[in-house]
This record gives structure tokens, C-alpha cells and sequence, in this order.
């Protein structure tokens, strides 16, 4: 996508179309036909003023097709590769325990690690693509992920292990905000539900991806190797191969999509946006005989004014000072009326729904592992697994089958948000799915079989998501465009505070008392539900 500025488009509205030639300046007669190609430029070729539209009508004026779709497959590969990268640790635990000797506490701090880096990279990915753009945060974020994490796979000891996935997590916390606030601002508005909720199912692809390598790749024998005299067990084959999505998109982002219209619109590149508008028309349109219309864009001096004051000079100190003092004047917008209300709510909503979720599902694989034999999860817990070689191999393929059907149950929940997400909206999904969440934990405590176990474990997965998915277009919806990504990348913060905690809890109670944790996931998801009744409908609502 070509770049075009220029303090004089700056200041003029586009006008697609408009080509004006200066070469005839050197004569008055050059003058007058210069003055009247401006003015025809103005009103457009027929002499009438072209319309200027709104974001949201010139998003509609582009149609909805083959862009939207394309868009959805890119922006959907990074979201899968997100979830690749988060979850490839759980499924690692059974084996890589040994590798490493991990102590329960440790591998508590090692499924927390990836989240202390999301923690530390959600906001300030979030205000960077509020301040320069989605696009390029995308591409930096998804490179940061998936090169630390494929480094991870080399680390020798635990200490580096637990190092690089930290910082493969502060890629992955700005992945993940930022996607769906860059998707959402090419959708129409009648779409947008619906889409999002499409958007939010490669997360499920993701999970079965990780799960299905997982059960390919780790029990192998043939992924057994030595590399310079160390002992390169499958399990690190398998963090290498689940650096690769991240890898993939970023190289898609780089190559194939151009930057958000609503942010270059808030920007002030008017240009630019006209082009985006253009190829998304291009696209939508192929195969039919339409011409791209001639519009101007109604675009906000005083969002562009806001953008320009970044742009500071002065001492280091000053300079230092400033970027820290408009980095946090997004919360405090975020916190001031009328936002107040709603982002207590999510700030809720999003600690007890990262507490229970992650908590819980990365925890998963050890879980079964430790009643292979039979009983439930929480029966056998007290007996805490040896960490030594022999108890890892040869590899149980068990565990992983059923990691892979509890990832695979969540393609219920994903279609049911699809079908009705736009009807109902996101509020009331959001709320009952967190509420019968809570229910299917509280289960999982009290039966006693195995295969009770796995089942209740499917119907907290498929319930779960819909809660994701319904929090993803609320989310969306609640922001205006210059505090999305940084309400989003604030929010997922918190979530990510909630997932640490949830993980060392886990770690620190797994082996003595299993109860706490597990019936502590039921309450705070329970909350969630309830809290989630305090939100605003945002059914089909315009992005501001």
C-alpha cells in the first residue's frame, strides 16, 4: 500500500479522483485553469460537492466479501498462533518436568511466566497501536512471540526456559489485544458481531493444533535426537514446531494487509484511508461492474491535533517524562465518567474469568496424567508424581487424546456464538456462559471417576469459550477508537495478573489440597456472571 503525506492534503479533504496538474502555473492564463481544476476537484468531475462520509458509511459504501474473508484467515492464523504459543507449555508439563526436574511450584511458575510477559507487553503494545498504528505493532508483537518461543526450545536449564517464554509472553500480550481491535474497524456494523465471534473460534483451532501436535510429536521416539551433546527430547521438537504460526503471521501482516481506516482516519490520513477503503472495494466487488465512488472523509481535527502533541522535543528527562504521562492517560480516561462504570465491570469480569480459565485449563494435561490409573482429578492429587525419568517415559499417549477432545469440544460453543451472537448480543452470552462455567467446576470437584471428569472438563471448554468469544465483542464495542487498544491491552493485563496467580495457586496447592484451587476457579466465575449483568448492551452498536 503506497504512503502519501504532505502538509497541504493534510489540510484538504480527499477526494478520490481528483488529479491536479501545476505544470501550467508560469502564465495567468495557467492560473485561471489551475483555479478552475481546483474548484472542479472540490465539487467533483460533474461539478457537484461529493459526499463525506463517516467511518461507518464508508466502510458500508466497500460492501462486505472476499476482503472481509481474507481478512478474516490472516487475522485469524495470528489469533490461532496466540493460542498455540500459550497453551503449548501445559501439554509440555507431563515430560518436560522430568528434562528440566520441575517440582510442581516450578512448573506453576512456568505456565505463569508467559503470562507475566503478556501482563507486561498487553498495555504497552496497546498504546503503542493506539499511537502508530495496529499493523506495525502486529507485525513486531507476532515476530517477538514466535522467536523467543522457538529459542525456548534450546534452553538447557530452567532458569533460561523460564526467561525466553517470558518474553515470547510479551509478544503474545500484544498480539492478541490489538487483533481484534484491528478487525474490527473493517467491519460493517450489522457484521461485526458475528465476525468477531468468527475471529474468536481460531483460538479452538489454535488449542487443537497445540493438542494435536502435542499427541503427534511428544510420545514420538523418532523426535528423539542429541544436538551438540544434549539430549533433545521430543517435547523441545514440539515448542519449536508451535513457534511457527507466530512466525507465518507476522510475515502475513508484513506482505499482504494494509494498515486500520479508522485509525488513519483519527489520524488525519485521509489519503490513506481512501486508499484502504479503495482496495477493500476492489476486492468485495470482483466479478462485478461497480467503480469505486467518490467520497470525502469526515475525520476529527481534534483526535489529529491529540496525535500531533506526541510528538515532542526537549531533554531526555522531559522526553521520558511526557511518554510516561500520556501512556497513562489512557486509564485515566478509561476510569472517568462515562467509562467508569463499564471498565470496573470488565476489569471484573476479566480477573475472574483469566483466574478460573487459565488456572484451570493449563493444568489440565498434569491433572489426567496424575489419575491415569483412575478416579478423579482431585482424589488423587495428594499423591504427588515423582519427578523422576522413569514416571515420563515412555510417554502415555492417553494424556494427550484427551487434551486433544477437550480442545476439540470447544467447536460447539464457537458455532453456537456464530448463529447467535448478533441477535442476542454479547452481554447476555457473556453472562450465562460464566455463570454454567461455574457450575461444570464445581462438578469436576465432586465426581469421582475419570471419564466423569473428562466430560465435565468438554463442558467447561465449550461453555468457557463463549464467554471469550461474547467478552471479545463487548470489549470491542465499549471503547471509542483512541482507547481500544489500550482499554483492550489494560484489560488483558489484568487477565494475565489473574492467570499468574491462578497457575502458582495451582502449583502451590496441587499436591495437598486440590479442593481450594478448583471450588476458588467455581466462585470467581460465579462473579464473573454476575458482575457481567452490570454491562451495557452493545448489540450492533457503531464503533465510535
Amino acid at each position: 500500500m503506497s504512503r502519501h503525506t504532505g502538509d497541504t492534503e493534510a489540510r484538504q479533504p480527499l477526494l478520490v479522483g481528483a488529479h491536479l496538474d501545476t505544470s501550467e502555473l508560469d502564465s495567468d492564463e495557467g492560473e485561471v485553469i489551475f483555479e478552475r481544476r481546483v474548484s472542479n476537484a472540490a465539487h467533483g468531475a460533474d461539478g457537484v460537492t461529493p459526499r463525506r462520509l463517516t467511518y461507518e458509511e464508508a466502510v458500508e459504501e466497500t460492501g462486505f466479501g472476499l476482503f472481509h474473508w481474507l481478512l478474516l484467515v490472516v487475522c485469524g492464523w495470528a489469533n490461532a498462533s496466540d493460542a498455540v504459543e500459550i497453551l503449548c507449555v501445559s501439554f509440555l508439563l507431563p515430560t518436560a518436568r522430568c528434562d528440566l526436574k520441575l517440582s510442581s511450584s516450578d512448573m506453576g511458575l512456568l505456565t505463569a511466566s508467559i503470562f507475566l510477559g503478556m501482563m507486561v507487553g498487553g498495555y504497552m503494545w496497546g498504546y503503542l497501536a493506539d499511537q502508530r498504528g495496529r499493523r506495525k505493532v502486529l507485525v513486531v508483537s507476532l515476530t517477538v512471540n514466535g522467536l523467543f518461543g522457538g529459542l525456548a526450545s534450546f534452553a538447557p536449564w530452567f532458569w533460561l526456559f523460564l526467561l525466553l517464554r517470558f518474553i515470547s509472553g510479551i509478544g503474545v500480550g500484544g498480539s492478541i489485544p490489538v487483533i481484534f481491535s484491528y478487525f474490527s474497524e473493517f467491519m460493517p456494523r450489522l457484521k461485526r458481531g458475528a465476525m468477531i465471534s468468527a475471529l474468536a473460534t481460531f483460538w479452538m483451532a489454535g488449542n487443537i493444533l497445540a493438542a494435536g501436535l502435542a499427541w503427534l510429536v511428544i510420545p514420538s521416539t523418532r523426535a528423539h535426537f542429541s544436538l551438540n551433546g544434549q539430549d533433545f527430547q521430543s517435547w523441545r521438537l514440539f515448542v519449536v514446531l508451535c513457534s511457527v504460526p507466530s512466525i507465518t503471521s507476522a510475515l502475513l501482516f508484513k506482505l499482504l494487509m494494509p494498515e486500520s481506516p479508522k485509525f488513519l482516519m483519527e489520524a488525519g490520513r485521509e489519503k490513506e484511508a481512501i486508499q484502504v477503503f479503495r482496495l477493500m472495494f476492489k476486492l468485495n466487488m470482483t466479478g462485478k461492474e461497480k467503480t469505486f465512488p467518490d467520497f470525502g472523509l469526515k475525520t476529527s481535527s481534534k483526535q489529529r491535533g491529540k496525535l500531533e502533541e506526541t510528538r515532542i522535543s526537549g531533554s531526555c528527562r522531559e522526553r521520558i517524562a511526557s511518554i510516561l504521562k500520556k501512556g497513562l492517560r489512557p486509564i485515566k480516561q478509561m476510569f472517568r465518567s462515562p467509562l467508569k462504570s463499564r471498565s470496573i465491570a470488565l476489569l471484573i469480569i476479566f480477573y475472574c474469568i483469566s483466574f478460573g480459565y487459565y488456572g484451570l485449563w493449563m493444568w489440565f494435561p498434569e491433572l489426567f496424567a496424575r489419575v491415569e490409573d483412575g478416579g478423579s482429578p482431585c482424589a488423587n492429587v495428594s499423591r504427588p508424581s515423582p519427578n523422576h525419568n522413569q514416571s515420563c517415559y515412555p510417554v502415555k499417549t492417553a494424556v494427550y487424546m484427551e487434551g486433544f477432545v477437550i480442545a476439540v469440544s470447544n467447536l460447539p460453543g464457537n458455532i453456537f456464538t456464530i448463529l447467535i451472537m448478533d441477535s442476542t448480543g454479547g452481554k447476555m452470552l457473556l453472562s450465562c456462559s460464566l455463570l454454567v462455567s461455574s457450575l461444570s467446576v464445581f462438578f469436576i470437584y465432586v465426581v469421582q471417576t475419570k471419564a466423569q471428569s473428562l466430560v465435565l472438563s468438554c463442558i467447561f471448554s465449550g461453555v468457557s469459550v463463549i464467554a471469550w468469544n461474547a467478552l471479545d465483542v463487548v470489549g470491542t464495542e465499549l471503547f471509542p477508537t483512541q482507547l481500544r487498544s489500550s482499554a483492550l491491552g489494560f484489560f488483558t493485563g489484568v487477565g494475565r495478573v489473574a492467570a499468574i496467580m491462578g497457575n502458582v495457586v495451582f502449583g502451590k496447592l496441587v499436591d495437598t489440597n486440590c479442593a481450594v484451587p478448583v471450588l476458588l476457579v467455581s466462585a470467581l466465575l460465579l462473579t464473573g456472571g454476575l458482575v457481567a449483568l452490570l454491562l451495557p448492551q452493545t448489540k450492533q452498536t457503531e464503533l465510535t
